[in-house]
């Protein structure tokens, strides 16, 4: 389900992404290139710079909305998981309270940026 989702929010130039201190390596060797997120609206647009603390910064390349449930094992490694059943138990761990109450599940894709750009 990629379709065209509008940003209701007026992305910051250099909004911060978190992550768990476990997947800093992997984003720093260029491993992990996506993350999925549980939000009410789209928060960031393709071409957005972003700030990883511990990591620097990232160019955003795709913000796509995405079932759940959809999610394969190919779309998992990216992400950092070996499968879309262990992903889906993260984003349930991690956003249980999000799930519950419908939030919208979009994959962001993104790459290292130089400091300055």
């Amino acid at each position: 389900m990629a379709e065209a989702v509008r940003c209701r929010a007026s992305p910051r130039r250099n909004a911060m992404l978190l992550f768990k201190k476990r997947f800093l390596p992997a984003i720093r060797s260029g491993q992990k290139t996506q993350t999925i997120r549980l939000w009410k609206h789209r928060y960031m647009r393709s071409g957005q710079r972003s700030y990883i603390p511990g990591v620097g910064h990232i160019r955003i390349t795709a913000v796509e909305e995405v079932r759940l449930e959809d999610l394969t094992d190919a779309d998992a490694v990216p992400d950092g998981f070996a499968s879309a059943s262990e992903l889906r138990d993260e984003l349930a761990r991690l956003y249980p309270d999000r799930i519950a109450a419908g939030y919208r599940a979009f994959r962001i894709r993104f790459e290292r940026a130089p400091r300055e750009e």
